[in-house]
């Protein structure tokens, strides 16, 4: 089955939402953790984990007085992540279930968790304790997750965890750009500026909260029941097989 294949919106079209609506929620969802990893946690990436790479790059460097060790855990905890969401991705698809709603629920069920390890933590930046790390990895490891559910869904121009290529491709294939490589005269910009948006609106709702002082637990109770609501919209997903 090709990645493209993954996801039918045409299967039950009168009960399910559309998938670049929830694609776009979910990109939101990424803001507001990247938010409070960076803002609570760190700093440090849970997500977007070229940041990681070029924490520890500066770490080794010895240059500018960023902590390594953070970085390095939340890296680990990504790829653990990947490997298992690749593994029950397969196990899913093997028994006729799709990966988006299963691996969703997972990584809802993931963050909830999370804010349990952080209950009643105070956000902080600088060096963080054994605490913020046992979050932070938390965190990562579901992002290793998304990323696989994702990719899965191959919707082009939103991978929920960046936005670079959203940003590219939008500009490319907007009226600046007029690249018909980028999609321009499609209509495609819309969905990937919505990525953008999404990030940008996610970062500046979990900035917010961080800035208001609430503990680490309460930061992460909002994504992680946006991510389970998410998961329950689109619930009424066909099988791939029968039985």
């Amino acid at each position: 089955m090709s990645l493209s294949g993954v996801m039918d919106e045409s299967a039950h079209p009168s009960r399910l939402p559309p998938l670049t609506t929830l694609l776009v929620v979910l990109t939101f969802v990424t803001g507001m953790i990247e938010a409070v990893s960076l803002l609570a946690l760190g700093p440090v990436f849970t997500a977007m984990q070229t940041g990681n790479v070029l924490f520890l790059a500066f770490g080794a460097a010895r240059e500018g007085s960023l902590p390594a060790l953070a970085p390095a855990v939340s890296l680990a905890a990504f790829a653990l992540g990947a490997v298992c969401g690749a593994r029950f991705e397969g196990a899913s698809e093997a028994l006729g279930r799709r990966w988006f709603v299963i691996g969703l629920g997972i990584e809802g069920g993931l963050i909830l968790v999370a804010a349990g390890a952080g209950w009643g933590l105070a956000a902080h930046y600088g060096e963080p304790t054994g605490r913020h790390m046992v979050v932070a990895a938390l965190l990562a490891a579901t992002m290793g997750m998304r990323n696989v559910t994702s990719m899965r869904v191959n919707v082009p121009g939103l991978p929920t965890t960046l936005v670079t290529r959203s940003m590219t491709s939008f500009l490319g294939g907007s009226a600046l750009g007029q690249d018909s490589a980028f999609g321009y005269g499609t209509g495609a910009w819309a969905r990937r500026a919505a990525a953008v948006l999404a990030m940008f609106a996610g970062g500046m709702a979990g900035a917010l909260l961080v800035r208001a002082g609430l503990p680490v637990n309460w930061l992460l109770v909002v994504p992680g029941g946006v991510v389970l609501a998410v998961a329950l919209a689109y619930l009424p997903q066909p099988l791939l097989h029968a039985r």
